[in-house]
């Protein structure tokens, strides 16, 4: 069968399943049956999603999401032995439409012979949307079992029609136990690590649940061929520092937003501090998170508290003032303060109440005695007439209408009973009990 462009299609690439001898250690370890694969056990158990479709003998499109390293390849690799049909590797980073094209021809004329085809795309997410669409009708007629690969949330980066074909199975980060496993097996194949059994738990610190780092991070020690262990602080110094992995525009920066906002929230200061540091330490740009501090200052703390927007907006100062990093720590003490600050979201709850009201009755008139009157015409209609002067009135408050005809008066903000608002419910009920008195004497509405 020729290919889209009228061309004999290629056959597929041959698998590479032994590596060579000189292939770097994590190509070396690779699991060569599901039951080698380190911490994903929810998922190829005998209960997990994957377990259960190898158990069954047939697979269903899916979506592996998960952070680097642990297991998205291996596991797509390894579903195509399970069930034993054909395994066809593209990546969204090297591949463009010719490729995926290619690949659809071939796996039609594999399926008109009787053999199924598994196409893996690695890092499917860099796929854009009219690409992603490419793969729908040949998912559909079964043409292909689609397995993708991605670091990100499918909900952003993936198509809702793809996604509605396709399971989407979430890799877990690989915890102490199962990079203590690779490590092991690292061993089993070569030596023991020339580490302290503190540097030891730092490297596997280190590497922040990505075995393939890991396994990179331990043939660097083997190559240097150490003749004394490594204690923490030589291993730090041999290494160098890791990175924080951080996509500053995707779910990662997201979560870490997110997570430093609800520590505010729950006034925890120290959750909120190091959800900041992480922010900071990865690259994150300062001026985004004051911006985000400034927000929560309003949104969360409010009248409550009225210095934290102040502090906020001081910390903006200082930190444009002396930049990174001696301008961080006003950063810092911005975080401590609204962290450690009375909570209250009354002033946003007032602004939504009071903007949909906005919305809903937008052209009414305010009525006529507090409007001005600065022509005779409009005095002679009645604006102005009738408005009481609040600094003349008896306790400085006259209790005057302000409400335009036809909508009742509304109670939009309600402060609570904590920090500085507990002071200003205190005068909002003073003026409500002077504003009944008054009532009950004359009618506002004159």
């Amino acid at each position: 069968m020729a290919d889209l462009f009228g061309n004999d299609a290629p056959p597929a690439p041959a698998r590479e399943d032994a590596p060579r001898d000189d292939a770097p250690l994590a190509d070396r370890l690779r699991p060569r049956t599901l039951d080698e694969v380190i911490g994903q056990e929810h998922l190829t158990g005998p209960e997990g999603a994957i377990g259960r479709m190898v158990n069954a003998g047939k697979l269903s499109s899916m979506i592996l999401w998960g952070p680097p390293g642990t297991g998205k390849t291996s596991i797509a690799r390894l579903l195509a032995d399970a069930v034993g049909i054909r395994f066809v590797s593209i990546s969204a980073v090297f591949s463009g439409v010719a490729d995926l094209k290619k690949a659809f021809a071939e796996a039609d004329r594999m399926a008109q012979a009787g053999q199924k085809t598994l196409l893996f795309v690695d890092e499917i997410h860099r796929f854009n949307r009219a690409q992603q669409d490419g793969f729908l009708p040949f998912v559909e007629r079964g043409t292909v079992t689609l397995v993708g690969a991605t670091t990100e949330n499918p909900s952003f980066a993936l198509n809702a029609a793809l996604l509605s074909r396709a399971q989407v199975l979430i890799l877990e980060r690989l915890g102490h136990d199962a990079l203590e496993a690779l490590l092991a097996r690292a061993e089993a194949l070569e030596s023991p690590l020339p580490l302290t059994p503190e540097a030891r738990t730092a490297l596997i610190a280190s590497a922040d649940g990505d075995g393939r780092f890991l396994l990179g991070q331990a043939e660097t020690l083997y190559n240097a061929g150490l003749s004394e262990p490594l204690d923490p602080q030589a291993l730090a110094k041999f290494l160098q520092r890791r990175v924080a992995v951080y996509d500053k525009d995707r779910d990662g920066h997201y979560n870490l937003i997110s997570a430093l906002h609800k520590s505010l929230r729950g006034s925890d200061p120290q959750a909120a501090l190091y959800y900041l540091a992480r922010m900071l330490t990865a690259g994150e740009e300062p001026l985004y998170v004051l911006r985000r501090l400034v927000r929560f200052a309003s949104e969360d703390i409010g009248l409550a508290d009225p210095q934290a927007l102040t502090q906020c907006l001081t910390a903006k100062d200082a930190y444009q003032f002396l930049g990174s990093p001696e301008g961080e720590l006003a950063i810092v003490q911005a975080c401590l303060y609204c962290a450690t600050a009375p909570k209250s979201n009354a002033a946003y709850a007032a602004q939504k109440a009071a903007f949909k009201a906005a919305r809903e009755t937008g052209s009414l008139m305010p009525p006529a005695n507090i409007l001005n009157a600065p022509t005779k015409l409009m005095k002679d209609i009645g604006y102005g007439a009738g408005y009481s002067y609040d600094h003349e009135a008896e306790e400085g408050f006259s209790g005057d209408n302000y409400w335009p005809e036809g909508i009742e008066p509304q109670t939009f903000y309600e402060p609570v009973e904590r920090g500085f608002e507990r002071k200003v419910r205190e005068r909002i009920a003073y003026w409500d009990r002077l504003r009944a008195e008054r009532e009950n004497t004359h009618d506002p509405r004159i």
